[in-house]
């Protein structure tokens, strides 16, 4: 064996470990580090796509932040429609007291869904990461709860 061969087989059993040792795909966040995917397993989680614009987006903002903070096995997660940039998107999280995390870009590819036509829209995943329901219209802590089956 050449010693090129040698070192180009080093390099690739690097890159496989490496490639093991990986979290996978990562959602990047606003004001934190990116999370990876498989962070949000174990949990439910709630991803809220909304706009500034979108006064019924605005109308569910404090029940999303409550829910999000309550002790409930699940997460919110935002996704500003719109795509601003991070500046507008932390100006605009900012001025309707967003709690929850943003994700910095659309991560519905790495979700497995497609970006809604109505907002808001909150999609829900089991704590196995299987998609359970699309929640469409403004909700509260009752039909956030209701989605995951419990009354």
């Amino acid at each position: 064996m050449s010693p090129f061969s040698v070192r180009f087989l080093g390099v690739g059993m690097l890159v496989a470990l490496l490639s093991a040792c990986s979290p996978g795909p990562s959602i990047v966040l606003l004001k934190e580090a990116p999370r990876p995917l498989e962070a949000y397993r174990g949990q439910w989680l709630y991803v809220n796509y909304w706009a500034e614009w979108c006064a019924p987006c605005l109308e569910e903002i404090p029940e999303l932040n409550a829910f999000h903070g309550a002790d409930n096995g699940a997460e919110v997660l935002g996704i500003n429609f719109d795509q601003v940039d991070s500046a507008l998107m932390a100006e605009q999280a900012e001025g309707l007291q967003i709690a929850f995390p943003l994700a910095l870009g659309d991560p519905a590819a790495l979700l497995g869904i497609q970006a809604p036509e109505v907002l808001p829209s909150t999609y829900v995943f089991d704590p196995d990461g299987g998609l359970v329901t699309v929640l469409v219209g403004p909700q509260d802590e009752a039909s956030l709860l209701a989605a995951q089956g419990t009354p």
